[in-house]
């Protein structure tokens, strides 16, 4: 079943702090649901229908209130796209992790000649809704923001109906910059082919404070660090997300032998697999107190297949289970 995150309905409630609205009930109920980990689908577009109804004559209101995305709205997204060095590898993650987010794997990748499409097909849970808009304009946002690139896209199209008032169809391609199709099969942006090769910026303060949170974290686990021990942290940080922190990539990425890794770890009295614990332990600590994530995207983040497997993991680690943790950090 599609749904969303909790994080994501704080768009909401940074739409309202922007606009100075008090919307009491509304907020309280937005309130609510940002605290969940998952919000169903209805409940979802119950909270945005309200929102937008708030200022009925705002046209295309809905591409507003996406473009004030933040890294803590995407949550795990946010921290993945730490670990890309361009946009291709930001939007493979995307895809690759999209169900931590929708519950379901929805997005297709199209190369076409010079052009690439990002593709929705038509979900009825969501037909007609304002949930396209909101996310298009998120999407568009977030990776402008991540390229430090304002170029528009080559086209974007939506399943919904075309608007009946003009000033709205005028608002979507004021906002885009480009041609705006509407009733289309599938939901679609579409940018040049090249654009994938733009390396990210990490300057947003968003994700710099992420970085600068996983870098402390790491700190932790490796107290005395030095140069190689930095190299090494950054490796894992990369690869703990692929599932793939075993020695011999490690030492691959580092462009040293696995045994000369050994013996660098050896005179500092560690093994493999010390590093490995005392650095997922670290970040599950950082990762628990964001309550963007899902303790599924912290078991993903971490490199462990299931999220079972992370909270046997961190008892054994802690003595604790990282529910327990996270109610203690509220």
């Amino acid at each position: 079943m599609i749904r969303v995150t909790g994080a994501w309905v704080g768009l909401l409630l940074d739409w309202l702090e922007q606009e100075r609205l008090p919307a009491p009930e509304l907020r309280a109920a937005i309130s609510r649901w940002h605290q969940e980990e998952l919000v169903p689908i209805p409940v979802w577009q119950d909270l945005l229908a309200r929102t937008v109804a708030l200022k009925p004559q705002q046209p295309a209101l809905a591409l507003a209130i996406g473009a004030l995305v933040k890294p803590r709205h995407v949550g795990v997204l946010g921290y993945l796209s730490l670990a890309s060095k361009t946009l291709a590898e930001s939007l493979q993650a995307y895809q690759r992790y999209e169900r931590l987010f929708y519950g379901a794997d929805l997005a297709e990748v199209v190369i076409a000649g010079d052009q690439v499409e990002l593709c929705w097909p038509l979900r009825e849970s969501l037909k007609g809704t304002l949930h396209d808009p909101l996310a298009i304009a998120a999407l568009v946002t977030f990776m402008q923001q991540q390229v430090g690139d304002p170029r528009p896209p080559t086209q974007v199209a939506f399943t919904i109906p075309l608007p009946a008032r003009m000033d709205e169809k005028a608002a979507f391609e004021a906002f885009f910059r480009c041609p705006v199709a509407f009733g289309e099969a599938q939901t679609r942006v579409s940018f040049p082919l090249s654009y994938l090769a733009l390396p990210l910026l990490h300057s947003d303060p968003g994700l710099r404070l992420l970085l600068d949170q996983q870098a402390s974290a790491m700190l932790a686990a490796l107290p005395d660090a030095d140069a190689f021990d930095r190299s090494l942290q950054q490796t894992l940080l990369q690869l703990l997300p692929e599932g793939a922190a075993s020695i011999a990539r490690a030492a691959e990425a580092l462009h040293v032998s696995v045994r000369t890794l050994q013996r660098r770890l050896e005179l500092r009295g560690l093994n493999w697999q010390q590093v490995l614990d005392r650095s997922r332990e670290e970040l599950a600590r950082q990762y628990l107190a964001d309550r963007a994530l899902t303790l599924s995207d912290i078991a993903l983040l971490l490199g462990f297949s299931e999220q079972s497997a992370f909270t046997r993991a961190f008892r054994r680690w802690t003595g604790e289970t990282p529910v327990s943790v996270r109610r203690r950090l509220r």
